[in-house]
């Protein structure tokens, strides 16, 4: 008997919920480093996830993305607890770029970006060729396809870890730190391109140490301190002064920005 195919993602609506965690705990070892963590990700919105390092974000997107069990309270992606999912299924539901991307093998850069379509393979949606040179002309890495992983700079590298995750083609898309080591173009480059996915119908949540980025590109911005969610909600009414002083420990204030109007963070 056959192994059964992957069920491929269904449509959803606008504004559908893509991922859900619910008064959710994480715990390693006997210490709970995530505390009853309510927090969604909607269709057609970026949330941007930031807070002090050690603050529990990574282990945020380790939560919704299934990586880590919830040791209280739930967490489904599209509608379904996440570990009722098979993990072609999950794949195809949500991709999740860590904040390090190693490769042990010289594969090129257009064969990393195609691991992102394992999940498709033998399905009726499995058009590989157009979702990886859609993915690699998105992040800009077309020009060095055929350099291996190996010889590229830090920058060039988080580049194509994100062309392998948009060319898996999932509604939902887990960021963790994707800017971190990409110069101000292609910090902008990146958000324009989660803009652009989660206008386009999907759901992005982005970790971002920068809060004026999160200010500029997210529509809902989620602060975490010390393993809990203490703020979440449109930049103007999380990123404020008193609320962000609380959270990093200094002095910190928030101005207009002068064109845009979005909250400018300044130490």
């Amino acid at each position: 008997m056959g192994l059964r195919r992957p069920r491929v993602p269904e449509p959803h609506e606008p504004g559908a919920v893509l991922a859900e965690a619910a008064g959710a705990d994480v715990a390693r070892g006997p210490r709970r480093v995530l505390h009853g963590v309510s927090l969604t990700v909607a269709a057609g919105e970026v949330v941007a996830v930031v807070g002090p390092n050690g603050a529990g974000k990574s282990t945020t997107v380790g939560l919704l993305s299934g990586d880590l069990p919830a040791a209280a309270g739930t967490v489904t992606v599209a509608g379904r607890p996440v570990r009722a999912w098979r993990p072609a299924e999950l794949a195809m539901r949500r991709a999740v770029l860590p904040q390090w991307t190693t490769v042990a093998f010289p594969f090129t850069v257009t064969q990393v970006v195609a691991m992102g379509r394992a999940p498709w393979a033998g399905t009726a949606l499995a058009d590989d060729e157009t979702a990886v040179a859609e993915a690699m002309a998105a992040t800009e890495v077309t020009g060095f396809a055929a350099r291996t992983f190996g010889t590229l700079s830090g920058g060039e590298r988080a580049r194509v870890a994100l062309a392998r995750v948009l060319a898996q083609r999932a509604p939902l898309l887990l960021l963790d730190e994707p800017t971190a080591a990409l110069d101000l173009r292609h910090q902008d480059l990146v958000m324009h391109v989660a803009t652009a996915h989660a206008r386009a119908g999907g759901a992005v949540l982005a970790v971002l140490h920068d809060l004026n980025l999160a200010a500029a590109h997210a529509d809902r911005v989620a602060v975490i301190a010390d393993g809990r969610l203490v703020a979440c909600g449109e930049p103007r009414s999380v990123l404020t002064p008193d609320l962000l002083t609380e959270v990093y420990h200094r002095e910190i204030e928030v101005v207009p920005h002068p064109r845009t109007g979005a909250p400018l963070v300044l130490p």
